[in-house]
């Protein structure tokens, strides 16, 4: 500990003279064991850290996202110099682990849920994404940087919920257009095409903030949304409901016909309004439309044809079956 409070003393020295160095960062990585193994475990502030795992870590859980498999835990440790979040002018950031320090910066930054940052370097994972005054920007995960902004409100609300109003977006030459639209969700007047041209009376001018706008409003918001579908100028209104999925939960919609799926589409929940159709948790999800189910992105290609009904094959102990949902 010595050692790194002596490093950091040269490094705030060193800083102001013009020769910051994110080897002081990679110190401080390894030093706090906010990487082991494939989780982040970040010391921050209050005796806590910030942790990225895919598994239910082994420690009193303050606060848990399931969406971004983010938790907050209590630091037993007690790091003397945790990390905070960054709130001054972007210094240079790099991506850093117990073995290499990538410098570089954010090329696309994170839309939603469902498509986090991409790094303009080569990434590991998992790594911090660091400004060169070793404050956190972000986190490294195997699908790329889940930002600051999402990390803060997670550290900030007491219950874990995002906003949703039935659609997925895109950018698509300086213009936010739909490229999903969950017909399954009730009341959900956007179609596939759709430019986004006003959220509540002010311009749209990008995916990722207006995704952001979205799922950080309170559940049940209505929103004002401003829309060209062809030639056509339409406004409407949307109210949120709360996101059933996205990032690391699935997110093909089916929930809202009472049926859960987990990243194999197996059944782990049945609604009691998806009882009718006698379908038991550990049926297997094969085909749509017999068309063969093998990732979430192609089953949302498959839902965006607003069938009426769906033609869906499951698999039971070996036998296959299927049944239509209306």
């Amino acid at each position: 500990m010595l050692k790194l409070f002596l490093a950091l003393t040269f490094f705030f020295l060193n800083l102001q003279a013009g020769k910051g160095s994110f080897d002081i960062c990679k110190l401080k990585v390894s030093d706090s064991n906010s990487i082991i193994k494939q989780t982040l475990q970040i010391p921050i502030e209050a005796n806590q850290r910030l942790v990225f795992s895919r598994k239910t870590p082994n420690s009193k859980i303050i606060k848990h996202d399931p969406y971004l498999s983010l938790y907050l835990i209590e630091d037993s440790k007690n790091f003397k110099y945790p990390f905070r979040l960054n709130n001054k002018p972007l210094l240079g950031t790099a991506t850093i682990n117990n073995k290499t320090v990538v410098e570089g910066r954010v090329i696309k930054k994170q839309i939603g849920l469902n498509s986090f940052a991409k790094y303009s370097e080569t990434i590991f994972s998992p790594a911090l994404l660091l400004n060169s005054c070793c404050a956190l920007e972000g986190m490294v995960t195997p699908r790329g940087v889940i930002e600051r902004a999402y990390i803060e409100r997670f550290l900030k609300i007491k219950k874990v919920s995002y906003s949703d109003i039935g659609i997925r977006v895109m950018d698509k030459k300086n213009f936010v257009i739909v490229n999903i639209s969950n017909h399954f969700m009730k009341d959900n007047k956007f179609k596939k095409g759709d430019y986004i041209l006003e959220l509540n009376g002010k311009k749209v001018k990008d995916s990722s903030s207006f995704m952001k706008s979205i799922l950080f409003s309170k559940v049940g918001l209505t929103h004002k949304v401003k829309i060209k579908r062809g030639t056509k100028i339409m406004t409407f209104s949307a109210k949120s409901q709360k996101r059933e999925g996205g990032g690391f939960l699935n997110d093909i919609f089916l929930k809202f016909s009472g049926l859960f799926f987990d990243e194999n589409l197996y059944i782990t929940k049945i609604e009691k309004k998806a009882l009718k159709y006698q379908l038991k948790v550990g049926d297997k999800l094969l085909q749509i439309n017999r068309k063969r189910t093998i990732t979430q992105d192609e089953i949302l290609k498959i839902l965006e044809d607003k069938n009426k009904s769906l033609n869906l094959l499951f698999l039971r102990d070996r036998f296959q079956f299927f049944m239509t949902l209306n």
